[in-house]
């Protein structure tokens, strides 16, 4: 891994965009590299646009802004790539993760001239089937990570799992279907 991987969240709120920043903020810390995890709001309403982010390096990271320039860009709000330029400030050599049903290039003419490396994954089909309700954070946090390869799979699944056992510890039936839909979008990004 370069020094330090940046990358921007796009979601709508309540889809748990924060949610997964801070959860691969955490399972980055519980594998040894120094992170930030947080998110930028707009009006603070279920269904507004929200912005989160994740710096995340092996050295202290002393940046403490919003990132104009990921590395990686998630959208979890398939919707948002015609309301809001998600490419913009894209590092060369980046990606673009979305979360859809469509393939890549299906996608592509609607980034306004990104030719750079754009992956989707289908988050409403995996969590439906994985968790029994569409939670589209978790399989897009699992395709991040693979695309971006910030955490070896078996280290950030291991890890993933203890996270989730202390999170749902009063509802531990939830622990089998989020491990179900972060393997499952692990498998199936598509790019």
């Amino acid at each position: 891994m370069s020094k330090m991987v940046e990358i921007r969240w796009h979601g709508r709120g309540g889809q748990g965009a924060k949610t997964a920043s801070l959860l691969l903020a955490d399972v980055a810390f519980s594998s040894g590299m120094y992170v930030q995890g947080f998110p930028e709001y707009g009006p603070e309403r279920m269904g507004a646009p929200i912005t989160a982010y994740n710096r995340i390096g092996n050295e202290p990271i002393r940046v403490h802004s919003n990132i104009y320039e990921p590395n990686f860009v998630v959208v979890v709000d398939e919707t948002l790539i015609k309301a809001i330029e998600v490419e913009k400030g894209l590092k060369e050599g980046g990606a673009i993760i979305v979360n859809s049903e469509r393939s890549p290039e299906e996608l592509r003419a609607e980034l306004r001239g990104y030719t750079g490396r754009l992956y989707t994954c289908n988050a409403r089909k995996i969590s439906e089937e994985c968790l029994g309700k569409y939670f589209p954070n978790t399989p897009m946090l699992g395709a991040v990570v693979k695309v971006s390869e910030l955490i070896p799979e078996a280290e950030f699944i291991k890890n993933m799992e203890e996270s989730f056992k202390h999170k749902f510890s009063t509802k531990p039936q939830v622990l089998e279907g989020n491990m179900c839909a972060l393997k499952r979008s692990m498998d199936e990004v598509e790019g």
